[in-house]
């Protein structure tokens, strides 16, 4: 089995979000999964994510193939990390 982190899309005509799922390669775009990773809702203002960072490094160790576009959403979601990170207050 083939696993692939990708968009699954949801949301009304024109009004388009996503999921960020782990599911089977062959199953289609918007078809069974195996677990809900995140979100992702190209319309909005800012911060327009939200992953699940530990789980998406866990199907990556196991082997899954992550697209591209999700590739690009875990890069951003790292820098958001790593700029809150060094906003706080060290003790």
């Amino acid at each position: 089995m083939a696993v692939k982190v990708r968009l699954t899309r949801t949301g009304a005509n024109k009004d388009n979000c996503f999921r960020v799922v782990a599911t089977d390669s062959r199953n289609p775009r918007d078809g069974r999964f195996i677990e809900t990773l995140g979100w992702y809702d190209p319309k909005r203002e800012g911060v327009n994510f939200g992953l699940k960072l530990e789980r998406i490094a866990y199907w990556k160790g196991v082997g899954a193939e992550v697209s591209d576009t999700v590739q690009s959403l875990v890069r951003r979601a790292a820098k958001v990390a790593r700029d809150a990170a060094a906003l706080e207050p060290q003790a």
